[in-house]
C-alpha cells in the first residue's frame, strides 16, 4: 500500500509540474520526489496528447480542420501553461543572443522574450500547424492518434536527456526551477516507455518507428549542441527538446507516409 501511495505521489507531482490540471489532494514535495516523478513524464504526455486529440476532434465537428488545429494549440498551451514553449523561447534567446556559457545561461534566466525567441516560437507553431493540417487532410482519425503519440514520445525522448547528458547548474541558484536531474534505475525508463507503447497501440503502423527515430535524432543533435556550448542541459533545454521532437515526429510521419 505504501509503494502504491508513493507512486501516486510521483505521478501527481509530474502532473502538477507539467500541467495546470488540478490535483484534488495535497502532496508533499522534496527533491527526491521530484526526481522520482521523472518516470511519469511520458505518462503526462499521454494524457495531454489524449486531451489535445479530444479538443481537435470536437472542434473539427463544429468548425473545420484549420480552426480545430488552432483551438487545439490554444488548449495545449492552457493545459500546460506553455511550460515547454517557454523553455523553447528561452533556448532560442540564449543560444541566439549569447556567446559563451556564462552569457548563455544568464540570458536563459531572463524572463523577457527577445527577437530570437519570438521568431523561433512563431516558426515552430507554423511548422506544427501546417504539418498537422497536412496529416489531417489524409485521415482525421489517424492524425488524432499521431497527436497522442507525438506528445507521449517527445516527452519520453526529452526525459532521456537526464540519462545521456550532464545537468548544468544555473548561475543564479535563486532563480532555478525545481527539476528532476538525477538518473534513476533502468526501470524508470521502462515505466516511461510503456506509455509510448500504449500510444503506439492507438495506431499500430510500423512505419512510425522511423518518425520516432527522427525525433530521437533531433534530441541527439540538440544534446550535442547544448554540450558544446554550455556543457550539458538545463530545464529550458529539456522543454525545447520536447517541442522540437514533437514537431519532428509530425514531419517524420509525413515523410514515411509519403515515401514508404
Amino acid at each position: 500500500m505504501k509503494i502504491l501511495k508513493n507512486e501516486l505521489i510521483y505521478l501527481a507531482t509530474a502532473l502538477m509540474f507539467f500541467t495546470r490540471i488540478p490535483v484534488p489532494f495535497a502532496i508533499p514535495y522534496s527533491s527526491e520526489i521530484m526526481n522520482q516523478s521523472q518516470k511519469y513524464f511520458a505518462w503526462v504526455g499521454l494524457l495531454v496528447g489524449l486531451l489535445n486529440a479530444l479538443i481537435l476532434y470536437g472542434s473539427v465537428q463544429l468548425f473545420n480542420l484549420e480552426i480545430g488545429i488552432v483551438l487545439m494549440m490554444i488548449g495545449s498551451v492552457l493545459l500546460t501553461g506553455a511550460f515547454h514553449e517557454d523553455g523553447f523561447t528561452d533556448m532560442c534567446d540564449s543560444f541566439g543572443g549569447g556567446y559563451g556559457k556564462e552569457k548563455i545561461l544568464t540570458i536563459m534566466k531572463d524572463s523577457r522574450v527577445g527577437a530570437y525567441g519570438t521568431i523561433g516560437i512563431i516558426l515552430l507553431f507554423a511548422l506544427k500547424f501546417y504539418s498537422i493540417q497536412a496529416l489531417g487532410t489524409i485521415d482525421l482519425f489517424q492524425v488524432l492518434c499521431i497527436i497522442v503519440l507525438a506528445h507521449t514520445s517527445s516527452r519520453f525522448i526529452s526525459g532521456t536527456m537526464i540519462y545521456t547528458h550532464q545537468y548544468v547548474t544555473d548561475i543564479d541558484v535563486s532563480k532555478s526551477k525545481p527539476l528532476a536531474n538525477k538518473p534513476l534505475e533502468g526501470t524508470a525508463l521502462l515505466t516511461g516507455f510503456i506509455s509510448v507503447l500504449i500510444a503506439f497501440a492507438f495506431i499500430p503502423d510500423w512505419r512510425l518507428i522511423f518518425a520516432f527515430a527522427l525525433a530521437y535524432l533531433g534530441k541527439m543533435y540538440m544534446g550535442w549542441y547544448f554540450k558544446k556550448h554550455i556543457g550539458g542541459y538545463t530545464g529550458d533545454c529539456l522543454g525545447s527538446v520536447q517541442q522540437v521532437c514533437e514537431v519532428l515526429f509530425y514531419l517524420g510521419t509525413m515523410i514515411v507516409w509519403k515515401f514508404i
